[in-house]
């Protein structure tokens, strides 16, 4: 009988090329944000994971936030509770909030814990409630730019006061990597809904992130939203605010837009945007030079000159 076996030259080009970047991030802070999307279905939950077992296990400080869109949408249509969106933003009754804290806090978060214990990380699940991560305020009725003249009142949708970042960091300093629910609270105990891309980004500026790294539905931030193929590579902040004012940037991309910008000017240092339908992306947007979605700096006067260059092909 004849064994044909593989070819090993590949597995170990690959080590190879990934071994820069896995000295220059070991011990480096990584907050990665995944939408409710990716958790639809165990298989795709598993992928992800997979890849961020592997940043964990290679000695990047990992911290996961999840959303839990399609979720809670799930669960308020069966509860009879209409969902309502208001430039990409949902509107949070009681019922809702309730609903809120059944999707992110059990259902997601121990899905997500679940799988963590199968590939023996040692994961611990959290909200923004847990020990005083987040502190928040009900946001007051506001007019949405570019929307109705009508006042909209968010309900119990929270405006981020301060961050504690302590227990994260004793987690990390334990070797322990944690799974954060967006579900936050006032002083008095409040639970409030707040976005995740925003959660976030306030942990990753709390925690001087290297990089915010958020998995979506899209394959990066698009230059054209009809055209899937016109994934924007690089940009900094003033390319993003150019996108934002030609309409580039719709829906659930514009409170992205709004944590991005947030996380840049709380310290951290590169955000990228990737998709997680692709296979194996957020390992090659963070082992590769050429990545796989779309990195917003500050300056992209900052990026090195293989990345000037590439951007400067892709543009």
């Amino acid at each position: 009988m004849l064994i044909n076996r593989p070819d090993p030259s590949i597995a170990v080009r690959a080590l190879k090329s990934a071994a820069p970047y896995i000295r220059m991030y070991k011990g480096k802070v990584f907050v990665i944000k995944a939408g409710g999307a990716v958790f639809t279905d165990r298989e795709s939950t598993r992928v992800l994971i997979e890849q961020v077992a592997i940043l964990h296990q290679v000695g990047i400080r990992t911290v996961l936030v999840h959303g839990g869109g399609p979720q809670l949408d799930k669960l308020q249509a069966a509860l009879g509770i209409e969902t309502r969106m208001v430039a990409g933003r949902r509107v949070t009754d009681q019922q809702s909030i309730d609903a809120t804290a059944m999707v992110l806090n059990g259902l997601i978060n121990t899905r997500i814990l679940e799988i963590c214990r199968e590939l023996d990380i040692e994961a611990i699940g959290i909200s923004g409630v847990d020990a005083g991560l987040i502190n928040a305020h009900r946001r007051p009725p506001v007019r949405v730019a570019g929307g109705s003249p009508e006042m909209v009142d968010y309900g119990f949708v929270g405006d981020i006061e301060s961050v504690d970042a302590t227990v994260i960091e004793k987690l990390l300093d334990d070797g322990l990597m944690p799974v954060v629910s967006p579900l936050s609270a006032d002083a008095r105990g409040t639970l409030l809904n707040i976005n995740a891309d925003t959660v976030a980004a306030a942990l990753g500026a709390a925690l001087a992130a290297e990089k915010l790294i958020l998995c979506t539905g899209a394959p990066g931030i698009l230059e054209r939203t009809e055209d899937p193929t016109s994934v924007v590579s690089y940009t900094d902040l003033k390319g993003l605010k150019r996108l934002q004012d030609r309409g580039s940037l719709k829906d659930g991309m514009l409170p992205k837009a709004t944590a991005i910008e947030d996380a840049i000017r709380g310290g951290v240092r590169r955000v990228h945007v990737i998709t997680y339908k692709s296979s194996d992306s957020l390992l090659a947007e963070v082992f590769t030079n050429e990545g796989t979605g779309t990195l917003v700096v500050a300056d992209l006067n900052a990026l090195s000159p293989a990345e000037q260059q590439l951007a400067a092909a892709n543009a």
